[in-house]
């Protein structure tokens, strides 16, 4: 009997010094430190994985521990990593939502676990908005109305008919919704804009090449502008426009939003008229919001980030000083 108490002591003891160890979060380990869980929407363009580098490296410090998880795109796979988080017990939540609804349910389960959640990039639409902090982010609606006023500046000479094609972000996701809503603000008052085609692209470069080819092929030449609204989706256009004969930039003119390297590149070769940031690099100020956050502070309801417009007449001197 005793041998055998011998034995189940030492096993315990040993399991303790292979537990300190292993460098698992114990609670000793993780004093002082604030862990996050965080769901990227995924990488779907230049601009997410410059965001994605960006939250990363201002989590990665001392302070945090960072829990991170890719969406892929999919609600589904977003709201699994959520409920991981609060199963984890982690002492915040930030994700970046892929489309702006169907999170009541799951936002209802953080707040019932006392874990405080930060949106950033994207809005949802819930019923009751104290079911997260803060959101980080830009305004959706007004790079949509800078484009539309781009177009409007670039138009002053045309005095017939402007023939639009629009290729749209992910459907249902807030900056699709927004930016097609703040581009209509503007061009829907001169009835010589004239949106003749309008189809998700879902982001990516490769859906904005097949799009755009579809565009063509059933509009032939009647384009004049396309409104793409992110810059991996008219890139992959400007492609399917130049693999049809034509010139981008010069027959079809192009505004596109995001202000990615990839952009400023395109505007330096002449085959993008203009661009709409919309800056990625906020890890920092995510970083602060969130200590904020959970120290109980409070914070702002909404935090927008700086931005601007470029055209190709800018890219040149520009594109050397892109960091993303």
């Amino acid at each position: 009997m005793k041998q055998n108490v011998w034995v189940l002591g030492a096993s315990w003891l040993l399991s303790l010094a292979l537990a300190g160890c292993s460098g698992g979060g114990g609670a000793a380990a993780d004093a002082g430190r604030i862990t996050v869980g965080f769901s990227q929407v995924g990488a779907e363009s230049e601009w997410r994985t410059a965001n994605t580098a960006s939250v990363k490296q201002a989590l990665g410090g001392a302070d945090f521990k960072l829990k991170f998880s890719d969406a892929q795109q999919k609600q589904e796979n977003q709201i699994k990593a959520l409920r991981s988080f609060i199963a984890q017990r982690v002492n915040v939540i930030a994700f970046s939502p892929v489309v702006e609804s169907g999170w009541e349910t799951v936002l209802r389960e953080a707040k019932a676990a006392n874990i405080p959640v930060v949106l950033t990039d994207r809005a949802v639409k819930v019923s009751d908005d104290s079911l997260y902090a803060t959101l980080i982010g830009s305004d959706f609606v007004e790079e949509g109305r800078r484009a539309g006023r781009w177009l409007l500046d670039d138009s002053k000479q045309v005095t017939g008919p402007v023939r639009i094609v629009e290729l749209q972000g992910t459907v249902g996701s807030a900056p699709a919704i927004d930016r097609m809503k703040g581009f209509h603000e503007v061009i829907d008052a001169d009835k010589r804009f004239q949106v003749v085609r309008s189809q998700s692209g879902d982001f990516t470069r490769a859906k904005g090449k097949e799009v755009m080819e579809a565009f063509l092929k059933a509009e032939g030449r009647n384009i004049d502008v396309l409104f793409a609204h992110n810059d991996d989706m008219a890139i992959g256009a400007i492609q399917a426009i130049e693999e049809a004969g034509l010139k981008p930039g010069q027959d079809i003119r192009i505004v596109s939003i995001d202000g990615v390297r990839g952009a400023f590149e395109a505007m330096k070769a002449g085959k993008l008229n203009a661009t709409v940031e919309c800056n990625p690099l906020f890890g920092e100020q995510l970083a602060q919001l969130i200590r904020d956050v959970a120290a109980g502070k409070p914070v702002p309801k909404r935090v927008q980030v700086q931005e601007g417009v470029f055209t190709r007449d800018q890219a040149e001197a520009e594109l050397p000083k892109r960091k993303y």
